[in-house]
């Protein structure tokens, strides 16, 4: 396919991942980056050409076909919305706003536009998880009846650990549960076909202080600064959550962000009425079936063993691994091929996609609140 000219938004951790995957496409040209802070710095850092603090002046004076927006969530509005009316394709790291309404206008806008939207639910991606949602869909495991897991980090363990968003104003209502909990609940949503129906949640924020560095440093460095001030924390720590489902399924997560040890862990587990299943991001290639009366059995990552459908999304042969960086760059390749061809199906999230999470994140924090169970009753 052509060249497509891309410019990003905020170079912190997960903006120089973006670039990173890109450049692996081999088919994007990345021509300019934007951020805050020493944007200059980074621009020669990462062998980009233009520079710019203001995205509004980037905006203006190049031409870009899309916009990676990895900044702040209560910016994402704000940019996605300049970009789209500019008719400017967009990618958008989670949560793709602070607000419902505002989630819903960005849908509006993305439809009405007939641009490309797209929410970075990299993890949909890994081939293992492909693979499962192929079998469920073809009901090798029969009747979905559980769906239990985790998401665990322990970077914020100590009130010294300290980042935007912690703090709602910035990150919005939610922090452990938009942060992480959304990429769970995604990952379950499509895996398994299924739809949560109700939620009931119990939030913990165990530091209900923190000390901020006064001086800025980056998401998940190891900069020490020795100079603090003691902020409120208004968001939570960890998450409890039982979950109903569509089909009468039942199950339950729990999400932290304190859990010592943990750096990324997800673990998924399906239950159905012939077999289930268990994936483990520590384990990504491989994917456990469990059976009653045969054998369990092990799926590891082979395009000749996971098929024609996974195939395209497998890079390299069998027994070199594919992970975190190769899921992003999957999913960043389907955005750009549905760029190149409306008609290619795809796996990647949506807009409308990332609407649904926000709505569900709503619910449990409504639920949480109120402790008891909330139905997912606004459709996303």
């Amino acid at each position: 396919m052509d060249k497509v000219k891309t410019a990003i938004i905020g170079i912190g951790f997960i903006g120089a991942v973006h670039i990173e995957s890109l450049r692996r496409l081999g088919f994007v040209d990345i021509i300019a980056i934007c951020d805050p802070l020493e944007a200059d710095k980074k621009a020669t850092f990462h062998h980009i050409e233009l520079a710019y603090y203001d995205y509004k002046k980037m905006i203006g004076e190049i031409d870009i076909d899309f916009l990676h927006i990895c900044t702040p969530n209560n910016t994402h509005f704000e940019i996605a919305s300049y970009a789209i009316e500019r008719n400017i394709n967009v990618v958008l790291e989670k949560p793709m706003a602070v607000t419902l309404e505002e989630a819903e206008t960005l849908v509006k806008m993305a439809e009405k536009k007939k641009v490309i939207a797209a929410i970075n639910f990299h993890n949909r991606l890994y081939p293992a998880i492909h693979f499962l949602k192929n079998q469920i869909s073809t009901g090798a495991l029969g009747k979905i009846i559980s769906v239990n897991g985790a998401y665990l980090q322990d970077w914020l363990l100590y009130d010294t650990d300290y980042s935007w968003r912690l703090i709602s104003r910035e990150s919005g209502k939610t922090r452990a549960i938009a942060d992480i909990g959304s990429h769970w609940i995604d990952l379950v949503e499509y895996t398994t076909g299924l739809q949560v129906s109700e939620v009931m949640a119990e939030f913990r924020t165990v530091h209900k202080e923190r000390m901020k560095p006064l001086s800025a440093i980056q998401t998940f460095s190891k900069e020490k600064s020795v100079e603090y001030e003691n902020i409120p924390i208004d968001t939570e720590d960890m998450a409890s959550i039982i979950l109903r489902f569509s089909n009468g399924a039942i199950g339950n997560c729990f999400i932290s962000q304190m859990f010592s040890g943990k750096k990324n862990k997800i673990q998924l587990f399906v239950a159905g009425t012939e077999a289930s299943a268990q994936w483990d991001l520590d384990d990504s290639n491989n994917l456990e079936i469990g059976y009653r009366n045969s054998p369990n059995k092990i799926i590891t990552k082979d395009a000749l063993l996971m098929g024609e459908k996974t195939a395209d999304i497998i890079s390299y042969p069998p027994g070199h691994s594919e992970g975190f960086a190769d899921a992003i760059k999957q999913n960043f390749k389907q955005i750009y091929k549905k760029y190149a061809n409306r008609e290619l199906p795809s796996d990647f999230a949506t807009f409308k996609d990332g609407l649904r999470e926000m709505i569900i994140c709503e619910r449990i924090f409504e639920s949480a609140r109120k402790e008891q169970f909330i139905k997912i009753e606004r459709e996303g």
